[in-house]
């Protein structure tokens, strides 16, 4: 499985470079579909390590940017972690319109290295953690149709910055990213599952207990209004034990059924250090 703000894109010309299915909310959508193919466009241009070509957003689509953040932020200071919250005032995200992705690579690299670079379709696990490790975040740049704010069938921009940004701002969360990148590198098939399960049940939907309640740290609950008011209640919460995670399968279309919560954000950040650095991703025995 491939964690689902990956993206790669289509071959071809410039005429539709992003195929929608039928049922996605943006299919009818012609001035959508062209927005969409010129964001794929800017990402098909981009030479790695330049500077990242603005978007083309309309009105419409920083109204959905507001009426996101609009029903996230206050669930973000009832249900995020801390340390999660602190770095938001690290990296701030105007509540009024999209952020791009280069008035947020300065800050960003000043503080742990990383950039964010544009990417136009879906990419595989292993392409994606390849990137991690080489300080490389491959983001999308599109926003979900207007017609439905809370629901989108890929990842977007929300997800990326929203959910990533900030915390690759943490030099120590910033280096786990690197260190599972340079481990996808050297992974057989096996070791690659292995290494994406424990990054989607960190990462992307990791739990930290704070004051004896688990608080979301992973991307996948930040940028989720849906995810993060109701995972208490619908996920399984499990104790901290990465070997498990590493063998519990996930399925990206639907909320969570299981979830992991460590037992502090610090030991999430050095228990997953210690994970990948003694090799412990290669399996036991």
């Amino acid at each position: 499985m491939s964690p689902p703000h990956t993206h790669e894109p289509h071959a071809g010309g410039a005429a539709a470079l992003v195929i929608l299915d039928p049922d996605h909310p943006g299919f009818r959508d012609a001035a959508y579909r062209a927005r969409r193919d010129a964001i794929a466009a800017i990402a098909l241009r981009h030479e790695a390590g330049g500077m990242v070509e603005d978007a083309p957003y309309v009105e419409e689509e920083h109204e959905v940017w507001r009426t996101v953040w609009g029903a996230l932020a206050p669930l973000h200071q009832q249900r995020v972690c801390r340390e999660i919250l602190e770095l938001q005032e690290v990296l701030p995200l105007g509540p009024s319109e999209i952020p791009q992705l280069a008035s947020l690579n300065g800050r960003l690299f000043a503080s742990s290295g990383f950039r964010m670079e544009p990417v136009a379709g879906l990419v595989s696990a292993r392409t994606f953690m390849q990137h991690l490790g080489r300080q490389v975040f491959l983001s999308t740049q599109y926003i979900r149709h207007h017609s439905r704010p809370f629901y989108t069938p890929e990842p977007d921009v929300v997800h990326e910055l929203v959910g990533h940004a900030a915390t690759l701002a943490h030099p120590a969360i910033a280096e786990l990213n690197r260190l599972l990148g340079l481990a996808a590198s050297e992974a057989n098939e096996a070791e690659m599952s292995r290494l994406d399960r424990v990054y989607w049940y960190t990462l992307e939907f990791g739990l930290v207990a704070e004051n004896g309640e688990p608080r979301a740290f992973g991307a996948g609950l930040l940028s989720s209004a849906g995810e993060l008011r109701d995972f208490a209640t619908h996920a399984q919460l499990r104790p901290w034990d990465l070997d498990i995670m590493a063998q519990t399968p996930f399925d990206p279309t639907r909320y969570q059924d299981v979830l992991f919560v460590a037992p502090t954000f610090t030991r999430l950040l050095v228990d997953l250090s210690t994970w990948v650095r003694t090799g412990r991703w290669r399996g036991r025995g």
